[in-house]
């Protein structure tokens, strides 16, 4: 049997590829969250959470777990405590990503969500790649409202990250997204539609 076929969706933050990930789960595919695996792993994998607490001192975890608010302060105002945080957390992933696929290997496609998908190495385990975008200004919106942030904070989460022209040259599809769910499902279907075609081929 043919292993499945493995797709990157990623985009910046406040892009909404976690809604086309959502429309793909109600559609009965497996998606792959790189961002939930890596706070389950640093809240439960004892060789990761030894690594952060020497990276960051003992007061990074507290009774109810890692202090994630203290985390971002750090890592966002610093490239080089980030670059250090992605070292622990990405391998970590990485592993966690492989037995994933290997529980799901029946599958047509399986789809890995992650903003860190290029600047990662992710897609070195993806053959195709989708990018879900928005202009800049609706993403810096969505962050605000989402998150309680406010705008210099919005715009430092959307500067850690790599450029979304970036992102989009390396895509395989780009999706635009507006926020309209029915626009979405037709854009998840159109996707589908040309991954089933280029599959075939």
């Amino acid at each position: 049997m043919a292993k499945p076929k493995i797709i990157g969706v990623t985009g910046g933050i406040g892009g909404g590829k976690s809604t086309f990930s959502n429309i793909l789960r109600s559609k009965g595919y497996f998606v792959y969250d790189s961002d939930s695996a890596a706070k389950s792993l640093q809240d439960n994998d004892s060789k990761v959470k030894r690594k952060i607490t020497e990276l960051f001192g003992n007061d990074i975890y507290t009774s109810a777990g890692l202090d994630r608010k203290y985390l971002a302060e750090k890592v966002f105002s610093s490239s080089k405590l980030l670059a250090e945080l992605n070292k622990i957390v990405h391998p970590a992933v990485f592993d966690d990503f492989k037995k994933w696929i290997e529980e799901h290997v029946h599958e047509e496609f399986l789809f890995v969500e992650s903003a860190l998908l290029f600047s990662c190495d992710l897609n070195k385990y993806t053959d195709f790649d989708i990018v879900v975008t928005a202009p800049e200004n609706i993403r810096i919106q969505r962050i605000m409202t989402r998150d309680k942030l406010t705008l210099e904070q919005a715009k430092a989460r959307i500067s850690s990250q790599l450029p979304e022209d970036e992102n989009v040259a390396k895509a395989d599809f780009v999706v635009y997204s507006d926020g309209k769910i029915e626009l979405a499902e037709e854009k998840v279907e159109k996707v589908l539609a040309e991954l089933k075609i280029k599959t075939l081929n």
